[in-house]
């Protein structure tokens, strides 16, 4: 065989080594958000697939680039200051595993942060297919136990509450979040049909309303109307703009319907009642939810390590509901101001990324949307250990580190010439 011959049969065989590569890590990515959706039990299999994924990057390579480095010392930092607080509590075993979901989050968020260096579109969308297998997992899961078919209503419930396979109604309901913005961008852009989006956000959005979770209804709603203001504003041509116009009040429509059609129901119709309120007893008053968020900062203030992870529940009478709020009380002064600086950071890299002009622009925009909203929520949602705000964080920081395609074609022309 000639010398020419023998380096076309190297280059080819590397080629497909190469795509078999690409293959095995998107399985993997697959994985790992097809199996999200089993929180019932820990450690879960999230947490298995996780090291499954990371390893099969760190051995068929996985590059992390300089721009990342502010939400990787960020986060680092953040940890930092959770294990100092740490100290004086290593003898209690519900903090020290607190920290270290924390220190493990920051992993998670590091690495989908990473991974976006390559082949992007093709994981974002092999992390967008496996993520809504897994809404439908848990959006069956809890409607099921809600309707308590088969007698699973003891499992896959909270409180009268469709939970499915979280162990808080609160935390599925928010999951379910992102895959719906997803299918219903899919529709505006005329990815998928109207028909087909609809059927395909019927179960885990008939899931989000069944948990009668308020933070999940204002997270869909918030997002669904930041993401379609985007995508009208990003659009490049008239017809297009009125696409979106004409399908979100057709999608509008149908999720009121289908609304009336749920409300109909006595058992469904009570509980939404109290659930829309937004004047719950355990919010109000000095004692109360946002009275007590109050009367922490004055403490927080004279005290550099906080009250310790999961302490604060100790000093009040429940857990603070303000990730900010916690950001100091269970990571001290290191870890309040990081965090604080990372939430500053992350809202410039996101608002950034969603007008860049990019093949990944779309994802930008879904993913933005739901991230800058949870963002806004933990002013009164425990959203510090939720591991899908980790990937989105992940996420929108790993596209934001990618160069503009436009940009480097400039960058070759201006070279050659």
């Amino acid at each position: 065989m000639s010398t020419l011959a023998q380096r076309q049969d190297g280059d080819a065989r590397r080629r497909r080594l190469t795509i078999s590569h690409a293959a095995i890590k998107r399985g993997a990515l697959w994985l790992l958000m097809a199996v999200s959706w089993i929180a019932l039990i820990e450690p879960s299999p999230y947490e298995f697939v996780f090291l499954i994924a990371l390893l099969v990057f760190a051995l068929t390579g996985i590059r992390f680039s300089q721009k990342l480095l502010p939400m990787a010392l960020l986060l680092l930092l953040y940890n930092i200051g959770g294990v100092i607080a740490l100290i004086p509590w290593m003898d209690e075993p519900a903090s020290v595993r607190f920290t270290a979901v924390s220190v493990y989050l920051m992993l998670t968020a590091i690495f989908f942060a990473a991974i976006m260096a390559e082949d992007t579109l093709a994981r974002l969308n092999t992390l967008n297919s496996g993520y809504l297998f897994a809404a439908w997992c848990a959006g069956l899961a809890g409607i099921v136990g809600y309707f308590d078919i088969a007698g699973l209503g003891s499992v896959f419930t909270l409180s009268g509450r469709a939970s499915g396979t979280f162990k808080d109604p609160n935390v599925l309901g928010p999951f379910l979040v992102l895959p719906l913005i997803y299918l219903l961008h899919a529709v505006l852009i005329g990815r998928i049909g109207l028909v087909k989006g609809f059927l395909l956000m019927s179960i885990p959005l008939l899931a989000v309303f069944l948990s009668f979770s308020r933070g999940a209804w204002g997270n869909i709603v918030a997002a669904t109307l930041l993401m379609v203001g985007l995508t009208f504003l990003t659009s490049t041509s008239a017809s297009q703009r009125a696409r979106i116009v004409f399908l979100t009040l057709m999608m509008l429509v149908l999720v009121v319907v289908a609304m009336l059609i749920a409300l109909s129901f006595e058992n469904i119709r009570s509980v939404f009642e109290i659930r829309a309120s937004l004047d719950q007893d355990y919010d109000q008053g000095v004692t109360g939810r946002f009275g007590n968020q109050l009367r922490s900062i004055p403490m927080l203030l004279d005290l550099p390590n906080g009250f310790g992870p999961l302490r604060f529940r100790f000093t009040f009478p429940e857990d603070p509901h303000n990730v900010y709020v916690n950001a100091f009380a269970s990571y001290g002064w290191i870890g309040g101001f990081a965090f604080l600086a990372l939430t500053a950071a992350t809202c410039i890299a996101g608002w950034r990324v969603v007008f860049r002009r990019t093949p990944w622009q779309g994802h930008a925009i879904v993913l933005w949307s739901v991230l800058f909203v949870t963002i806004l929520q933990g002013l009164q949602i425990d959203t510090d250990h939720w591991r899908h705000f980790y990937l989105l964080l992940g996420l929108i920081w790993g596209l934001a580190a990618l160069p503009t395609p436009a940009s480097n074609a400039q960058r070759s022309l201006r070279t050659t010439t």
